[in-house]
């Protein structure tokens, strides 16, 4: 047998094909049965077609003597001695090997991870925006010419402002306010003779408490100190301290316990979960050790990160959770494909075992991988220093939650290799997700617009979104600050929301600032304004107070007003309000920039996989269905408060502004990390047989479990931190379990048959020079042979196995394989 080895030579790497549609000339069925094989009748024919691609073509004599003719791509394949030499493999069979070590050093690292980076949470600090902004650059200016110290509102509450004795207890806690470290003046309602310091029903006054300017953790500490010196003020009093410093102190409050809470909840059902997934509670221990040291390492990274730059306050806990959703989804596959190993290699040793599997499903993790650091890079188009952090933060956990794939998962696995239990290669027959492809393969078109219309249907919500920023409405209910913003809002006209500030170069003694305050003074949404003073420089200050929440359309079109009709010298519009229009107009000028990159990288990347123009095409248009659905959800929930009771939520017209950008490219990067699952899968089967229906149907039914079963322990993740009380983190957690939901059923397993079916062959169709680029350049399922049949129409013909090529420049040659039934 010159120039081909037999199936049963050692140096093989061999796939089970369990259906064979056999025929001979005739057209007549073939059965065989296995372990037959059959030679060449006449001599084989072989043209190359690309580097170690090879057609072959001729007839072939069964044991019966009929005789069949076919056509084959011929992929060559690694030899064993080939597959020790990939970096994949040898990293896998290096982590077994030396699996006490890698679990050790893993171990460190969480306790590292965990004792030093809970303390993130006292270094995170919200951005105003980009530095080119008006609002920031006013921001600035001002800040530099500032003297006064920053402020703190104490609220008083629950007797009337008139009577002796409320007058007496709000003196006596002015004084002993006077005592308190970094406290540089207090004014109350008794001290001069402001309205805006007395409620309209008279039974609430509010304390203006002048604080020294310090950094953040230490605010926090004054927030404290404050609410400490407060608490006894006088019986049937209370004192609740807010501001803009008391809302960041109970904003980090609640995300720290939110993302202990989620933890605590998620964590224990998750082990539950996945004891149910694999029967046996060693094997469920591995995603969850794999999730602990990714989301420690998440943590330790975002600390160092923290000291050089901007980290939002909601970082830590997408990062974690999205941490944990990848290393669970990492650790699923692995352990599959080990099992798989396991049945094809019985009785080899769990280091080659752990080889062959970090050699195959470590290809797909690095891919997906790959995939999700891509739609992470969108973050950078916003130029936004808290959008940035977030990108590196989560491409360092996406690397992370990777190499721990890579190298603990095949090293727990080593060592609990006889409790994994083994899963042979499913057909498209044998299970649900196969018989279901099956079943929207008959009716695609139908499929596909029922399917494609509910998604679109989902996601018109959305065109009504209203977005809000910073809001205190967004805290929990028991948030002191919160309580006192409300009760501002609803009884102290002139103090309900922050002023727009102008801030002008010119001092505040020159008479056109005056004038111009006196002008402004008039416009609509006024509430009222106030001229700063004791500013350093030549810089003014002129802070206008708008009628209503700082988050309403009021404020914001006061903004808009304020920056059309300026002074006669140069002025900046400043201020939450206008923080908010800024902010808004950068996320709609740069959210195309940030698509486009995504879908670029994206698109570039599933090419190289499949080989295919139109597959990365068709599945950016379903993650764009996809998420659409999931933003009209949202704002169906939340802004609209259908499920406010149910969730523990009080409604406000709005949706926090950042969640619809984190949760477009987090959920986008699962959406494509689920993608890769079943394309590498599908495109597996169909490198096998060379039938893109079967291959879809094999596809699915081999990566539907696994990636159904991730996708339910991942949702039990985000609805834990969907529990939580800070209102952006709930809407971030239920957003993503949505999106998940809906990808990983209404998308994979119904929109993703029916498409790929519709397209048949063409598929996997590309030009002729993208083709050559990737059978140059494209990244293919290490190692693999393909035989892909058939290549003559009328001549169906599949193989149960593949064949390699120990010597592919052969032109004939008698090929032996087997074929089963």
């Amino acid at each position: 047998m010159p120039g081909f080895a037999p199936l049963h030579d050692p140096h093989c790497r061999t796939f089970a094909h369990e259906h064979a549609d056999v025929r001979d000339s005739d057209g007549n069925p073939v059965f065989a049965v296995p372990g037959q094989t059959f030679g060449p009748h006449l001599p084989i024919h072989a043209t190359f077609d690309a580097p170690g691609i090879y057609r072959l073509w001729g007839q072939f004599r069964l044991p019966d003597d009929r005789v069949i003719t076919a056509a084959f791509t011929v992929r060559a394949a690694m030899t064993t001695e080939q597959e020790e030499n990939t970096m994949l493999t040898r990293l896998g069979s290096w982590s077994a090997r030396r699996r006490r070590l890698v679990m050790t050093a893993w171990a460190v690292l969480f306790m590292i991870g965990i004792l030093l980076g809970s303390r993130v949470f006292g270094y995170l600090k919200d951005s105003n925006g980009g530095s080119g902004s008006e609002s920031v650059q006013g921001f600035n200016l001002l800040k530099g010419a500032h003297t006064a110290d920053n402020s703190l509102i104490a609220l008083v509450d629950g007797a009337k402002v008139g009577d002796p004795a409320t007058r007496a207890a709000v003196l006596t806690a002015k004084q002993k306010l006077s005592t308190v470290k970094d406290v540089t003046g207090v004014v109350t309602a008794y001290d001069v003779p402001d309205a805006r310091l007395r409620s309209t029903d008279g039974r609430a006054s509010i304390m203006l408490i002048s604080v020294r300017h310090v950094d953040d953790m230490a605010a926090h500490r004054q927030v404290d100190d404050v609410r400490a010196a407060l608490e006894e003020t006088a019986p049937g009093v209370t004192v609740k301290v807010g501001g803009d410093a008391a809302a960041s102190r109970d904003g980090m409050t609640a995300m720290s316990r939110d993302l202990l809470m989620g933890e605590l909840i998620a964590l224990p059902v998750l082990l539950l979960g996945l004891v149910l997934v694999f029967r046996g509670v060693r094997v469920a221990l591995i995603p969850l050790a794999s999730a602990l040291v990714t989301v420690a390492g998440a943590l330790l990274l975002l600390l160092g990160m923290a000291q050089v730059m901007e980290v939002g306050s909601y970082a830590v806990d997408v990062v974690v959770l999205f941490g944990i959703a990848l290393a669970v989804d990492y650790s699923l596959l692995m352990t599959n494909r080990f099992r798989e190993e396991q049945a094809t290699h019985e009785g080899a040793d769990v280091a080659g075992l752990a080889a062959r599997t970090t050699a195959a499903a470590g290809r797909t993790i690095t891919f997906s991988a790959l995939t999700v650091i891509a739609s992470l890079a969108g973050f950078f188009a916003f130029g936004n220093p808290t959008f940035s952090s977030l990108a590196i933060g989560g491409i360092a956990t996406v690397i992370i939650a990777l190499i721990a794939g890579l190298t603990l998962t095949p090293a727990l696995l080593a060592s609990v290799a006889k409790h994994v239990g083994v899963a042979r290669r499913a057909q498209a027959d044998d299970g649900f997700f196969g018989r279901l492809a099956r079943r929207v393969q008959r009716r695609p078109l139908i499929v596909t617009v029922i399917t494609a219309g509910l998604l679109a249907a989902a996601a018109i919500p959305f065109l009504s979104g209203n977005f809000g920023n910073g809001d205190p409405r967004t805290l929990p209910r028991s948030s002191e600050s919160r309580q006192v913003a409300q009760r501002l809002l609803a009884n102290f006209p002139g103090a309900q929301a922050d002023p727009a500030t102008v801030v002008g170069r010119a001092p505040g003694s020159d008479p056109r600032v005056q004038q111009y305050a006196s002008e402004i003074a008039s416009l609509p949404g006024v509430a009222g304004v106030t001229v700063q003073h004791g500013l350093r420089g030549d810089v003014s200050a002129i802070d206008v107070v708008p009628a209503g929440s700082v988050q309403s359309d009021v404020a914001q079109g006061l903004v808009s007003t304020l920056r059309q009709e300026r002074p006669d010298y140069p002025s900046y519009v400043t201020g939450q309000a206008a923080f908010l229009v800024d902010f808004k107009h950068q996320i709609t000028s740069r959210l195309p920039y940030a698509f486009g990159l995504i879908a670029m990288a994206t698109f570039v990347l599933l090419f190289l996989m499949t080989g295919s123009v139109l597959v990365p095409l068709k599945a950016l248009l379903m993650n764009t269905l996809s998420l659409g659905a999931t933003f009209g959800s949202l704002v169906w929930i939340f802004q609209e408060g259908h499920l406010s009771r149910v969730l523990g939520f009080d409604a406000f017209g709005a949706i926090e502004l950042w969640v619809p950008i984190v949760v477009f490219v987090f959920a986008f990067g699962l959406s494509m990390d689920y993608e890769v699952f079943l394309l590498s899968r599908i495109k597996e089967c169909y490198d096998e047989c060379g039938n893109s229906n079967n291959a879809v149907a094999n596809g699915l039914q081999r990566s539907g479990r696994i990636i159904t079963s991730a996708a339910a322990l991942v949702v039990i993740v985000f609805l834990g931190f969907a529990a939580g009380q800070s209102l952006g983190i709930k809407e971030m957690g239920l957003s993503l379990a949505i999106a998940v939901v809906v990808d990983a059923t209404l998308v994979r397993c119904l929109l993703v048959p029916a498409t790929m079916t519709l397209l048949g062959n063409a598929n996997w169709w590309a030009p002729a020079p993208l083709r050559r680029l990737h059978d140059r350049f494209g990244l293919r399922e290490a190692p693999s042979i393909a035989a892909t049949l058939p290549r003559i129409p009328g001549q169906p013909l599949m193989l149960d196995r593949s064949w390699p090529a120990t010597n592919p420049k052969a032109a004939t040659g008698e090929i032996t394989t087997n074929i089963t039934r």
